[in-house]
């Protein structure tokens, strides 16, 4: 692992890793910097950042308003993490979660003519050429792409999605800076190192990557399409792949009503509760029948078109249900249902999701008490938004870990019931899941299904034996070439090793100071060489050199608050 020190020194990762602590330190973070000791990694020649003090404006504040603020402030990299993290909450306090769903990416959209330019640039083609008409006002501006509409020759309604030109050079800086300090978290703030802020970065770094590729929206939206094709229900956007690249995706323009304008889709005669189970049940469909699902169906997303289809919009925040998860989740279910907690517990610890530092006693009675207080509800008292955040609730306080597609489907299904009970205030979103969780327990049980699974098995255990003599056999041959190693890992002694390093090298400064002050005393004893104001000149520039060293050490010492 490099260190923090070593990580992008040039002049622009300085000039950004000075912003970044500033704005951190405005809204009140300083004392988690001198914490990690960003200040002592980044000196060079002199710091590069002073530890001030919180602006007054921002002391009523809570502490995750202010990071809030600190993100918007930071720009595209921090606010994209702070969306994300909003889909964590078993990574993160659930008041911090819910702060950073109120985090906004709208920024002024970028001149007409950069984009016009942009396009030009990516397609290879003048724009007249691309487009019989292309709007000047974009319709939507985020932090890393905005929208425009345009026609195309062919007389269809587009909606141009353009990467913001320079932002993935922003991003790479800044994705780098964040992987330096989750590396410093991990070293200087004991207990944090459970939530592996390394792999919270490195995950988001791959899914951010992701998002900038446009052309991997595109496949999912045909993916979608095609998953759809049969469907009266939904419809899905067309992708005009002769006007798309990895920065630029043209898509059917949908016109249509937003789910959540209830006196428009009032005024255009659509049923409301009709409206309802058709969200709930195209959204159950995607998750429990294709195993991909719309990862943020808020009420901005999803559009009524005219002929009554429901048509959901940026498929830039997708989640993923494989084989494996949908067993995970039928076996936590079937031991809910028998009311079994110790079950759940060894569920969630194959699946390696709960430390060993967990006691199990009293997660054992967290979960029965859970179980207890909704096991004799009927479904139409089961709030499916209250139940997620208790269970979410339940991971924080044991510093319990859940796949992240799950607790993202938990935050998918917590939104359409939003949405649902908007459209119909009596509408149960747990009398639609219902059915689909029984049709997902009977193909978990079903006579093929169980056979492919003890088939599966089955070749793993003979490529386990397949392969266990030639394993011990290397094994064995290490342990007697003297190859045999195993490496410990200490943790918790780099800020010891960090503050011994600091005050050995104050102890050398500060010997290197009175030497020069014990040899000047003896030049100036000796009254020979060059004289100035009747002293040897050496001697004078002895002791106002160890008069600087001193200064600057004295003020160092006063910085750090260690006197």
């Amino acid at each position: 692992m490099l260190t923090f020190a070593r990580i992008n020194r040039n002049l622009r990762s300085l000039k950004r890793y000075r912003q970044i602590l500033g704005v951190l330190i405005k809204y009140g973070f300083g004392q988690i910097i001198e914490q990690l000791n960003i200040d002592y990694y980044l000196e060079i020649g002199k710091r590069i950042v002073s530890l001030g003090t919180m602006s007054k404006k921002f002391e009523r504040l809570t502490t995750q308003v202010r990071l809030r603020l600190a993100m918007e402030e930071l720009g595209p990299t921090f606010i994209k993490l702070g969306q994300i993290l909003s889909t964590r909450p078993d990574l993160i306090p659930l008041e911090y979660a819910e702060e950073f769903r109120k985090l906004q990416d709208r920024v002024p959209p970028i001149s007409s003519h950069v984009i016009r330019a942009e396009i030009e640039k990516q397609l290879k083609a003048p724009l007249e050429d691309l487009y019989a008409e292309f709007a000047d006002v974009s319709i939507a501006a985020g932090s890393i792409a905005q929208v425009h509409k345009a026609r195309r020759h062919s007389g269809e309604l587009v909606a141009v999605k353009i990467r913001r030109p320079g932002v993935l050079a922003l991003l790479e800086t800044d994705l780098d800076i964040l992987a330096g300090l989750a590396y410093l978290i991990e070293h200087h703030l004991p207990g944090l190192d459970f939530f592996d802020p390394t792999g919270v970065v490195r995950e988001f770094r791959r899914t951010l990557f992701r998002e900038l590729d446009l052309t991997r929206e595109g496949h999912t939206i045909e993916r979608f399409a095609a998953n759809f094709a049969n469907s009266d229900e939904l419809k899905t956007p067309q992708v005009f792949w002769d006007q798309s690249c990895e920065t630029i995706l043209t898509l059917e323009f949908i016109d249509g009503t937003k789910i959540n304008d209830i006196k428009r889709l009032e005024s255009q005669k659509f049923s409301r509760p009709k409206l309802a189970n058709m969200v709930a049940r195209n959204l159950l469909e995607q998750v429990m029948v294709h195993g991909m699902f719309h990862g943020d169906p808020h009420p901005g997303n999803i559009f009524v078109v005219p002929d009554g289809r429901i048509c959901f919009l940026d498929f830039g925040m997708i989640g993923r249900l494989d084989q494996e998860l949908k067993q995970q989740l039928c076996d936590l279910l079937i031991a809910m249902h028998q009311r079994d907690a110790e079950r759940m517990i060894t569920l969630l610890s194959y699946s390696g999701e709960i430390s060993d530092d967990v006691d199990r006693r009293l997660l054992k009675r967290d979960i029965s008490e859970m179980i207890d207080d909704y096991y004799s509800l009927s479904l139409s008292e089961i709030n499916t938004a209250k139940l997620f955040r208790e269970f979410i609730d339940l991971l924080n306080r044991h510093h319990m870990k859940f796949p992240a597609d799950l607790v993202l489907l938990a935050k998918a299904l917590v939104t359409i019931e939003s949405v649902t009970c908007q459209l119909d205030p009596h509408f149960v979103l747990m009398e639609q899941i219902r059915p689909q969780l029984e049709k997902l327990l009977q193909t978990r049980y079903s006579p093929g299904w169980m056979a492919r699974d003890v088939m599966a098995t089955g070749r793993d255990y003979g490529n386990l034996v397949r392969h266990l003599p030639h394993d011990l056999r290397e094994l064995i041959g290490r342990i007697n070439r003297n190859k045999f190693k195993i490496d410990l890992e200490h943790r918790g002694l780099q800020k010891l090793i960090t503050d011994l390093d600091r005050s050995t090298n104050r102890i050398s400064f500060s010997l290197i100071i009175a030497a020069l002050v014990v040899g000047s005393s003896l030049v100036m004893q000796t009254e020979k060489g060059p004289i100035l104001f009747g002293f040897p000149l050496i001697s004078l520039l002895g002791y106002s050199i160890a008069a600087f060293l001193g200064l600057g050490l004295a003020i160092a010492i006063l910085r750090s608050g260690r006197l």
